[in-house]
């Protein structure tokens, strides 16, 4: 005879292994995420250094919120702005971290947030410009304490 006790304990381990499913478990981040992650973006346009500011702090006690600005030289008018800019770590479950997608009305092509880095890694900026060129800025972050890296006991 099963007791109540026993019954929920049972019932909650298997809607647990459903609701989980057969992958859980943290996710396998990789630099060749992050390039494929990056080819998904900007297809088979070639991506060039220069004209994108990366201003990240070099070394970052917390992963959970580090301050990241993005700035992109360009005079944002109708002929000549920037589209969109992207960045990418190679380090997070989830490579593409941030997607600003702008227009020449932007008056000036800046972005200003704070992200997660799962661990030390490469960060990596892409600036698609209107004329279909990419361009892009990195910086390697130094994480003492990671974040994005809560394991399932």
């Amino acid at each position: 005879m099963t007791t109540r006790r026993e019954f929920l304990v049972t019932a909650g381990a298997v809607a647990g292994g459903i609701a989980l499913g057969p992958a859980a478990g943290p996710a396998r981040a990789t630099p060749e995420a992050m390039r494929e992650a990056i080819r998904k973006v900007v297809g088979t346009a070639p991506v060039r250094s220069g004209k994108v500011t990366l201003d990240i702090p070099p070394l970052i006690d917390n992963g959970n919120a580090v301050p990241l600005a993005v700035a992109v030289d360009s005079p944002m008018t109708p002929a000549d702005h920037v589209k969109a800019i992207h960045v990418f770590t190679e380090r997070n479950p989830l490579p593409n971290v941030l997607s600003v997608y702008l227009g020449p009305r932007a008056g000036r092509a800046r972005v200003a947030t704070r992200i997660r880095l799962a661990d030390s890694q490469t960060v990596t900026a892409i600036a698609q410009l209107s004329d279909g060129s990419c361009w892009s800025a990195t910086a390697e972050v130094v994480v003492t304490l990671s974040a994005c890296l809560e394991e399932l006991v």
